[in-house]
């Protein structure tokens, strides 16, 4: 039964604390073991996902309830987590920040709350000894719905330091559960978007994950872990697990009848930005879905009737982007003909005449460029213009997290309409091409995918 695999919620005070470290950590930790381990994160971060999946063995995936709303983070959580022994999310910043000005919407404690799950709070404890117990103490009593069952400290400096830690917190109520010291071997290279993704330091990612593990096993309580693990609430009203399948699909008999159209998904390392349920919703709208790689391949899939480019870094690969000309002319031609075209945010730059000096797609009439700001944060967005993806007036929710820049950063026929909080428009719908900054969940809108597949069946 789905609402009864064991599961924990890796929190902490505040960003940097360790909980990247600590979640997959433990979820490699336990794969040794022999565990199915379910890896999920915490709001709209694509990277994080693609350590945990290393760690794992199995996709990671999101939970974010500002981008699919609180009702879909159960039944999203239970499809990841179908089949498995155990199940590890990591949280996002500290355990009760959210979307800004909206109460706790999106925080690591109502994904607690919504999932039942107890809390283990990871708490950097360098410079303090005594302290961490008024800490971990409001913590766990700011909010009485949320359980935090323990702590684990990290970047303990010495066996005094850890002694003192756990002396203090014998007062605090909440068990410690691991004593964690600073490890640079576990340390993962950052940029300008935060962590480098496992596609593009693949060797490297594995040892990472590997010393993770150990100094996990090491340092944890496992066995004290995965049994707060196994008193996690029921799911509430048994959330049934997500499906990408919609009551309003075609019955698979049809769908094998029907031409299935091949949507070619960006993949490598310039594009590593994409949520496992797009593909699972196109998959299941009736498309044949294949990766490509940019970077690597010189044309499209055989027979590709659409195309979809997520996000990622194209800026720091935008020489070798532009060195393939076979693939950018072809994904232009294609463009032309009036195929479908998502793309979101790496995928408007790609689209762009250039990228800072270098040639890009040339589908769309304006450059990008690199820039010192930081576009960062969730937007109300509604369809400004009928598109492959959605027909005016539709609202959905997303997200931008950027540094670039497009100009002009609109088109005659906009995508979107976002209030950030002022109101703008941005991105570029023309034929087939829905081009923006802004990142979405389709599981919020399974439309999007099935609208998308069937104008690539009759384009």
């Amino acid at each position: 039964m789905v609402s009864a695999v064991p599961r924990l919620v890796i929190a902490a005070p505040s960003s940097g604390s360790g909980k990247t470290t600590v979640a997959t950590g433990l979820m490699a930790a336990f794969a040794a073991r022999g565990l199915a381990v379910s890896a999920h994160k915490v709001g709209p971060d694509y990277i994080d996902p693609g350590y945990h999946s290393l760690a794992t063995g199995r996709v990671g995936r999101n939970l974010d309830a500002y981008l699919c709303g609180p009702e879909l983070v159960g039944p999203l959580f239970a499809h990841g987590a179908r089949g498995c022994d155990l199940a590890i999310v990591e949280g996002v910043m500290g355990m009760y920040d959210g979307a800004a000005g909206e109460g706790e919407l999106a925080s690591t404690a109502q994904v607690a709350k919504l999932l039942r799950a107890p809390v283990v709070l990871v708490v950097d404890a360098s410079s303090q000894s005594r302290s961490v117990a008024a800490l971990v103490h409001g913590f766990a009593s700011w909010d009485p719905q949320v359980r935090v069952g323990g702590v684990i400290l990290n970047k303990v400096a010495s066996d005094r330091h850890e002694e003192l830690l756990r002396e203090a917190l014998e007062s605090a109520g909440a068990p410690v559960l691991g004593a964690l010291r600073r490890a640079p071997q576990v340390d993962t290279p950052s940029r300008h978007l935060g962590l480098v993704p496992v596609a593009e330091r693949q060797a490297a990612a594995v040892d990472s994950v590997r010393a993770m593990a150990a100094q996990v096993s090491d340092g944890c309580d496992l066995g004290a872990l995965e049994a707060l693990a196994r008193t996690a609430g029921a799911l509430p009203g048994g959330s049934a697990p997500w499906t990408p399948v919609s009551p309003n699909d075609d019955p698979p008999s049809r769908l094998v009848r029907k031409r299935a159209p091949v949507v070619a998904v960006a993949g490598g390392a310039a594009f590593t930005f994409s949520y496992a349920e797009h593909t699972e919703l196109l998959a299941a709208a009736g498309a044949d879905v294949v990766t490509f790689d940019p970077l690597r391949d010189e044309s499209l899939p055989e027979g590709s009737a659409g195309v979809v480019i997520g996000g990622g870094f194209p800026e720091v690969y935008a020489a070798e982007l532009s060195a393939n000309e076979s693939l950018r002319k072809e994904v232009a031609a294609l463009a032309e003909r009036g195929a479908p075209v998502a793309a979101e945010c790496a995928g408007l730059l790609y689209l762009c005449r250039e990228l800072d000096g270098q040639p890009m797609c040339g589908v769309l009439d304006a450059t990008a460029r690199m820039s010192e700001r930081l576009t960062l944060g969730y937007r109300d967005a509604v369809a400004v213009s009928d598109s492959v993806l959605a027909p005016a007036g539709t609202r959905m929710r997303g997200h931008e997290f950027h540094r670039t820049v497009v100009e002009p950063g609109s088109g005659a026929a906009p995508a979107w309409g976002v209030r950030t909080p002022e109101r703008r428009v941005e991105g570029f719908v023309q034929q087939g091409v829905h081009a923006s900054y802004l990142h979405t969940h389709w599981a919020s809108e399974p439309g999007v995918a099935r609208r998308f597949v069937e104008r690539c069946r009759t384009s």
